[in-house]
């Protein structure tokens, strides 16, 4: 497994401010802030995903890795990449040379020890990259994915504007990201998990409860369907499509680079 060099340093300190959960912070501030929240939950993330959501974000992983349908001719950026859930279900499903890439360098050792125990370090290059400013040449890889990522990105129109310039003609961009509830009977039940039981969890389970609160929040501050839909295609994306998954708490976003 080789590494690579981070991306560059940040942008200057703007006076803006952006959503960090349900709070307003300064622009420049908030990768910062999102960096510790993953610094803190790092070493309890994988236990605290299958807690969080009662193992159903596996069955999600694995419908979006079977819509991605890899193969040894294509090769993968992993955006967001984290503990590698993605990386190494492309890899186990047959997909070519993959980039694990994450702004976290926390994150990032974890996915690197897992790559090391599943014999899958040869196959992987791991990339600490901002995914608004990619170290990478323009049209590069076959498929890029982000699987829980983006609603966690500062500015979402230049991670998919990104995300789009790095494919080469013919590739896809998919993204799998908790999304707007279809299902109204399903909205109680899911407010009183995500603000009661998740920051419970997150204090009793990691020692963290605001990480999981913010995490919940960010959730529901994210675009809605239509709206990365609509953002995708204003990225250059075409062909965009939705599937809503388990009534819509989460989606897969697909779009081409044609």
């Amino acid at each position: 497994m080789s590494d690579k060099p981070a991306a560059s340093p940040a942008p200057e300190p703007s006076a803006e401010t952006i959503d960090f959960g349900y709070r307003s912070v300064p622009l420049d501030e908030k990768k910062g802030m999102v960096r510790a929240v993953f610094d803190s939950v790092a070493p309890k993330y994988d236990l605290m995903n299958d807690l969080m959501s009662l193992g159903i974000h596996r069955v999600w992983k694995s419908i979006f890795l079977n819509a991605l349908a890899p193969t040894k001719r294509r090769t993968l950026l992993d955006l967001a990449g984290g503990t590698g859930d993605i990386t190494f279900g492309w890899l186990g499903m047959g997909g070519g040379p993959a980039i694990l890439s994450d702004i976290n360098p926390s994150m990032l050792s974890v996915g690197r020890d897992r790559a090391i125990g599943k014999g899958l370090a040869s196959d992987i290059t791991v990339l600490t990259a901002d995914a608004e400013r990619l170290p990478l040449p323009d049209r590069c890889v076959d498929t890029v994915t982000m699987a829980f990522g983006l609603r966690n990105c500062t500015d979402k129109d230049a991670v998919l504007a990104e995300a789009r310039r790095v494919l080469k003609p013919g590739g896809r961009f998919a993204c799998l990201e908790f999304s707007r509830v279809q299902v109204a009977a399903l909205q109680p039940v899911y407010d009183a998990w995500s603000f009661q039981v998740l920051p419970r969890l997150g204090r009793m389970v990691a020692w963290d409860a605001d990480s999981y609160r913010y995490l919940a929040e960010s959730i529901r501050m994210f675009p809605d369907q239509d709206t990365l839909a609509g953002m995708m295609r204003a990225a250059g994306l075409s062909r965009v499509s939705v599937r809503n998954l388990s009534g819509g708490i989460a989606a897969i976003h697909t779009g081409w680079r044609l």
